[in-house]
Parts: C-alpha cells; sequence; structure tokens
C-alpha cells in the first residue's frame, strides 16, 4: 500500500483526494475529505458483455452510513441501516445525472459506482465531495469516460452569492444551486430557490462556472499524475464475432439510410399531435424497414437488432428536421406550448384536488391537510428527529404510459419527480405560525408524455388552492429541450418537449416557479455538456412558458379558497403556560390520552406551551380545549364552579373543582342551618355547585355551598373548628406535579 494524496485549498476549506488506501480491488477508488466530511467513491465493471440489451448498464449507489455522524441509530431490535434514505437516492441520483452522459454508449459491460459516506462534519454537506471523488475515481478507472468533470454548490445570503456555503448559510440564504460541469460547460443543474429572479439565477450558474475553475484545475493536475490500473478494452473478438459484428453494422447502415430518406414521409408529411398517431407511424415506419431489410437479403437476426435501433434513428431525424427546418413532429412552432385545461374539486370527499392537463400528459394532485403530529420524522445521517410538514408524493402507474407491469413500491424516479415537485412548492407554503397542518400531496400521473413532474407541480399548486391553503403564489413548471448535432455547433431550444423529441442530443431542463421567480430547477443533459449561451436561452425561454401557463391555471382558480373543505379537520390554537405542560400530560400520558380518548381530538403541545387541537368533530373540540383550559386554570377567590364529591370525611366533603383540583368544604359551610356530618346532605358522585371562599397559604382551596344562597334572616354563626391537617386539600397532591419526571412535551399522544 502506497497511498498517494493531493490537497488543495478550495473556496476556504481544505480539499484532499487520496488514492492507494481503500478498495484496492476496485478498479477505481478515490477519497475525498472536504471540511471533516469524507467520502469514499469506486468504480467496478464487470469482465463480461451483458448480451441484448440496447442501453449502458450503469449503476450509481449512495451509501450513508450512520457512523459517519456517530449514530447509532434505527429500531430496538434493528441496529444497521437498510433500504436507502429518499435523501440518499437523491444523492445518488445526482451523481448518476452528472456522469452518465460522458460514458460511451455503447459499453455493455456493467459499471457501478458506489459512494459511501465515512465522515459528516454537520457543515460540509456529502453531496459536493461525493460527485468529485466519483469524478477521480472514474478517471482512473481506465474506462472511456469523456471526463473528468466537478460540481459545486451555490447558496445566497442577503444578496451575496456564496461558493460551498455551510448547512447554516443554506438555511439562512434564499437559493441552494448545485452545478455540475466545468467552467466551459454544464452537465447538470439541481436548484431550490425561494422565487429567485430568472436573470439572477444566470448569474449564480456563471458564477458557480467561474468557482469551478481552482477545483478542476487541481482535477486535471492529479489526472497528469495517477495512471489507471487498466485501461478498458473492448473484449477480443474471434472471427465468427468479427463476421457478426460487420453483418450487423451492415444492416445498421442499411437502417440508417432507408430511415434517412423515409422518416419525413411518415412522421412530417402530415403533423402528428398525439401520441398515438405517432406511434403508429412508428410502427408502419418499423414495418417498412423490417421488409426493406429483408429486400436487402438481411438475415432475421439482424433485422431484428436493426430495427430494435430504429428508435434513435428517427430521433435523429427528428433533430435533424429541427435544426434544418425548425419542423417539430407536432406541428408546434419551437417555442410553442401544449394545449393546456385544468379543473379543481373533482373529488368529493378529498380535502382538495387539481387536474393539470399540458398535452397528453396529465397528472392529478390530492391534498390531505393532517394534525401538526402527522409530520414526517427525519432521522438520518445528518438530520435528528427533524420534522417536514410538506410532503410530495409522486406515483407513476403502468398504465399512463400505455404498459402492463408489476406494481412495485416507489422507486428513483418516483422519489426524485416528487421531490422535485415539493421543492418547487415549499418556498409558497404559508408559515406554521399562520397555517399549522400537515400537508401531504399525492401525485398521480394518469398519463404521461413528457414533463410529467413539472405537470404534477402545475396540478398540486392547483390542489393547494382548492383545499383552501393559503400559498402566497401559485407555481408552473416547463420542461425545455434541445436538439443538436453531435460537436454543439448547431442547436435549437425547444418548449415543452415530448417523446421523440427527448434523444441524443437532447435535454431535459426543468425550471419551476411563480411569475415573479424560480422556485426550481433540475436539468438532465444527453450532450457532453452545455454552453452558458445555451443555458441562459433556456432561462429565458423557460419564464415565457411559465408564465403562460400560469394565465392559464388562473382561468381555473387564481387565489387558494377562503374556507378549508368540510371534510378537513380544523385546529384551534390556545397558549398555555409552560410550567402547566405537564400537567396536562399526566403521569404516563394518562391526561392527555384521557382527553383524546374522551373527545377524539389531536393533540400536540409545543416546549413553549403553544397547544394544537385538531379535530374533524367541532363538540368534540370544544370539549377538549375546555377541558385543557381546566387543567391549566388557576383557581380564584368568588369563582363558582360545579363538580362531583369525590371524598368525603367527618370534617367536610372534598369537590373536584378542576379536573387536576379539588376543594373542601366544611361541614359548616354545606348549609346554612346545621349539618352534623357531610354525608347527612352529600353522597359521593353528587355533582354540587361551589364558590371558593378561600385559599390558604398552603394552597388548599376552601369552598361553600351555602354562601351561593342569601344569609337567612336571623341566623347567628357558630363556631367552627380548626381545619385538620392531614389529608391536604388536594386528594393526596392532585395539584401537585402528577408527572414529575416525565418529558414536558413531546407532540403527538
Amino acid at each position: 500500500m502506497n497511498p498517494q494524496a493531493f490537497e488543495t485549498n478550495w473556496h476556504g476549506r481544505t480539499l484532499k483526494a487520496e488514492f492507494g488506501r481503500f478498495a484496492e480491488q476496485a478498479h477505481g477508488a478515490c477519497t475525498v475529505q472536504y471540511g471533516d466530511t469524507v467520502v469514499l467513491a469506486t468504480v467496478v465493471r464487470s469482465e463480461s458483455v451483458r448480451d441484448g440489451i440496447d442501453y449502458f448498464p450503469l449503476m450509481v449507489d449512495f451509501e450513508e452510513r450512520m457512523y459517519a455522524a456517530g449514530k447509532i441509530k434505527g429500531s430496538r431490535f434493528i441496529k444497521r441501516e437498510g433500504r436507502p434514505t429518499d435523501e440518499a437516492v437523491l444523492s445518488g441520483r445526482l451523481v448518476d445525472r452528472s456522469i452518465r452522459p460522458l460514458f460511451d454508449e455503447s459499453i455493455r459491460n456493467d459499471v457501478q459506482v458506489i459512494i459511501t459516506v465515512l465522515s459528516v462534519d454537520g457543515e460540509n454537506d456529502a453531496d459536493v465531495p461525493a460527485l468529485i471523488a466519483a469524478s477521480l475515481a472514474l478517471i482512473t478507472s481506465g474506462l472511456p469516460w469523456k471526463g473528468p468533470i466537478g460540481g459545486i454548490r451555490i447558496g445566497r445570503k442577503d444578496g451575496a452569492l456564496i461558493a460551498n456555503p455551510t448547512n447554516d448559510e443554506l438555511e439562512a440564504g434564499d437559493l441552494d444551486l448545485f452545478v455540475a460541469g466545468t467552467p466551459e460547460t454544464i452537465m447538470m443543474i439541481e436548484a431550490g430557490a425561494k422565487e429567485v429572479r430568472d436573470d439572477e439565477l444566470v448569474d449564480a450558474i456563471a458564477f458557480a462556472q467561474k468557482g469551478l475553475e481552482p477545483l478542476m484545475k487541481f482535477i486535471r493536475d492529479i489526472d497528469g499524475k495517477i495512471k489507471p490500473k487498466q485501461r478498458y478494452q473492448e473484449p477480443a473478438l474471434s472471427d465468427d464475432q468479427r463476421a457478426n459484428r460487420d453483418a450487423l453494422n451492415h444492416a445498421l447502415d442499411l437502417a440508417r439510410a432507408f430511415v434517412e430518406k423515409n422518416a419525413g414521409k411518415y412522421f412530417f408529411d402530415a403533423p402528428k399531435k398525439s401520441k398515438q398517431e405517432r406511434k403508429d407511424a412508428f410502427v408502419a415506419l418499423a414495418d417498412a424497414l423490417g421488409k426493406h431489410l429483408e429486400d436487402k437479403n438481411i438475415d432475421g437476426a439482424y433485422r431484428a437488432r436493426a430495427k430494435a435501433e430504429l428508435k434513435h434513428l428517427v430521433e435523429a431525424e427528428i433533430t435533424r428536421e429541427i435544426l434544418e427546418h425548425d419542423r417539430r413532429v407536432d406541428g408546434r412552432a419551437l417555442d410553442e406550448v401544449r394545449p393546456i385545461s385544468a379543473d379543481v374539486g373533482l373529488l368529493p370527499r378529498t380535502h382538495g384536488s387539481g387536474h393539470f392537463l399540458r398535452g397528453e400528459t396529465q397528472v392529478l394532485s390530492i391534498v390531505t391537510l393532517g394534525a401538526p403530529g402527522d409530520k414526517q420524522i427525519l432521522d438520518t445521517m445528518e438530520e435528528d428527529d427533524t420534522k417536514k410538514r410538506y410532503m410530495h408524493h409522486y406515483n407513476f402507474p403502468p398504465f399512463s404510459v400505455g404498459e402492463a407491469a408489476p406494481m412495485r413500491g416507489p422507486g428513483r424516479r418516483e422519489i426524485g419527480h416528487g421531490a422535485l415537485a415539493e421543492k418547487a412548492l415549499m418556498p409558497v407554503l404559508p408559515p406554521e405560525d399562520a397555517f399549522p397542518y400537515t400537508m401531504r400531496v399525492v401525485s398521480e400521473v394518469m398519463g404521461s408524455n413528457g414533463s410529467s413532474s413539472m405537470a404534477s407541480t402545475c396540478g398540486s399548486s392547483l390542489a393547494l388552492m382548492d383545499a383552501g391553503v393559503p400559498i402566497v403564489k401559485p407555481v408552473a413548471g416547463v420542461a425545455i429541450g434541445l436538439a443538436s448535432n453531435d460537436d454543439m455547433s448547431e442547436w435549437k431550444i425547444l418548449t415543452d418537449i415530448q417523446d421523440l423529441e427527448d434523444g441524443k442530443g437532447g435535454m431535459d431542463f426543468k425550471i419551476a416557479g411563480t411569475r415573479d421567480g424560480v422556485t426550481a430547477i433540475q436539468l438532465d443533459t444527453k450532450t457532453t455538456g452545455l454552453t452558458p449561451d445555451i443555458v441562459k436561452e433556456t432561462i429565458a425561454r423557460a419564464q415565457k412558458a411559465r408564465l403562460q401557463i400560469l394565465k392559464e391555471m388562473e382561468k381555473t382558480i387564481a387565489a387558494p379558497r377562503a374556507e378549508l373543505s368540510p371534510y378537513a379537520p380544523r385546529i384551534e390554537i390556545i397558549k398555555i403556560d409552560p410550567e402547566k405542560i405537564r400537567e396536562v400530560i399526566g403521569p404516563g400520558g394518562k391526561i392527555i390520552n384521557k382527553i383524546i380518548d374522551e373527545t377524539g381530538v389531536s393533540i400536540d403541545i409545543e416546549q413553549d406551551g403553544t397547544v394544537f387541537v385538531t379535530s374533524d368533530e367541532a363538540e368534540g373540540m370544544k370539549r377538549a380545549i375546555k377541558m385543557i383550559n381546566d387543567i391549566v386554570k388557576e383557581v380564584e377567590v368568588g369563582e363558582i364552579y360545579e363538580g362531583p364529591v369525590v371524598r368525603l370525611e367527618d370534617f367536610g366533603a372534598f369537590v373536584q373543582i378542576l379536573p387536576n383540583k379539588d376543594g373542601m368544604v366544611h361541614v359548616s359551610e354545606i348549609a346554612w342551618e346545621h349539618v352534623e356530618r357531610p354525608s347527612d346532605r352529600l353522597k359521593m358522585g353528587d355533582v354540587v355547585k361551589v364558590k371558593v371562599k378561600e385559599i390558604d397559604s398552603l394552597g388548599r382551596v376552601n369552598l361553600t355551598i351555602r354562601g351561593l344562597t342569601e344569609k337567612p334572616i336571623g341566623y347567628e354563626e357558630r363556631p367552627r373548628p380548626e381545619r385538620p391537617r392531614f389529608g391536604g386539600g388536594d386528594r393526596g397532591g392532585r395539584s401537585g406535579d402528577r408527572g414529575h419526571g416525565r418529558r414536558p412535551f413531546g407532540g403527538r399522544r
């Protein structure tokens, strides 16, 4: 073992890359440290080629380790990491989307990139060193990869851009922008923003590319000093294999020439406005190609392989038509958005619903409002019991693309698209102190033909307004595409892309926002990188489309409804003395659970004494609030109460005047006439009205029943014996700490 380490100062912190210490059996491995955050990236390729596939089999896994943060998490019985968290999936996607376009698409070896987080410092997030480590591991793996690239995160606070901000700086700012690429080209963008203006966003991306300059110099210097363990070599071919390859290439050449000559007849003689029309054209072209290859005496197996490439050949022709003639398959102009329609309130018993259609992409979004205690608790490597009040979930069933397939849990696509829509809408949500509800939005993709994630953003914005959630402004999103040639010398921007427009030389640039600025971005490209000019024009084009979409949405609903759905729960907020919290909870949660069981409400208590009472039923809400107020209420002299007799003694009767407070009616205070024993007039359980006569120095409450009526004429007061000291006035400390030692708060019970 002979480790090689390289260091540089990058934006105020030491960046260190090390090779040769870990994972020596991997084909490429690198450890990157930034601050005290350390990640290991490894690259392994399979020795054999996967036959029968028409894609590059790349896997990128992002592995969080709890030890990285010095934590032991899990259930009582399982104390190890399980399935990846959503955050880990999103980080893996971020790296995957950055590196994938730079691979040779012809590779059919399995390639796996594993990123393992070894240490986190709570200030420097792991995504930036993860991408850097993956890039360095790849250039030392010997694989045909057109890197290296780097990654940088940009924040903005008080109008000033910050390179690689700390987590605290990100939290305090209005921009979280991640850019992957080089100072010259951009491979990937992921961003969340609080209505950052479009032109300011362009400036932030330019700032990111400038910030990449020292990083890329550092990486390229390493590239010149670290030699790959071995270069990727295509498997040696036998004579038969070489003959098969040549025969296949001949079939592909014939197919390419045929498609170049005939694609226009099938796709452009008349606009193909629907997905089905384009499918029919594709099938007809495939049949014609098959017959053509058969006439050319191409063997059946090679005909099948050539037809399998037809989609890519058609996409190439569509790109050429766009570049040369500004023609799109469906007849739209390059900057034209597909027809839009929207509706709300389609589902009678949900709290809110929005239906958004753009072309043949349609999404039904449903809002559910819950109590503060319904928040999702995030317990991850970098977060401790963080509570999430807004959740956006995205479902992509197979019927949405006209397919039959097994229904499984959410995959990377679902998690990624849901996170994007969530990020887009977060900035416009009302503050918690004004709207304390937990909000869950589920977007059901009913039909997909281009940018269902942005359609889910639009549909969810409609649904939130339909639910009466007081969002600041509606949010819309659109996907912008690209048509370009191989060397990027020619390119054109496409607004609102769909199916066949997302091929080689293209991009999927999703931008969401309000009328006043951008709230979320996600860029994926199928090129070797976008220039700043392409990015600038794309953002301008997206702004124009976004405003158009918002205008159409506002025709359906322009602002949140004034009232919540009658089926949504109501939340009442009351304030209590924080010192009284444990009295409301009671020993072992006894009191609060009793209130919940008797009234059917949900109760959430904050540390500052804020109590949220949530209920679907007004009477239960009213009873619960009264019970809580009674518990924390201070008894005052002269107040009148009604309560049950809970104890009888020879000297008096004890009456429960509040849920946690008893007082004593001395035998002489039961009636104006003489009473020998309290049991002569009262029995256990009797509900009586009493008046607070006195609160003595020990806090004991003296009550009277006779004091509720006028003194009889001629009445003479008899001497009153002293009140015994045993037993207290509060039933064994009922008004005391009652639950001493229990957490004074803790959310829903």
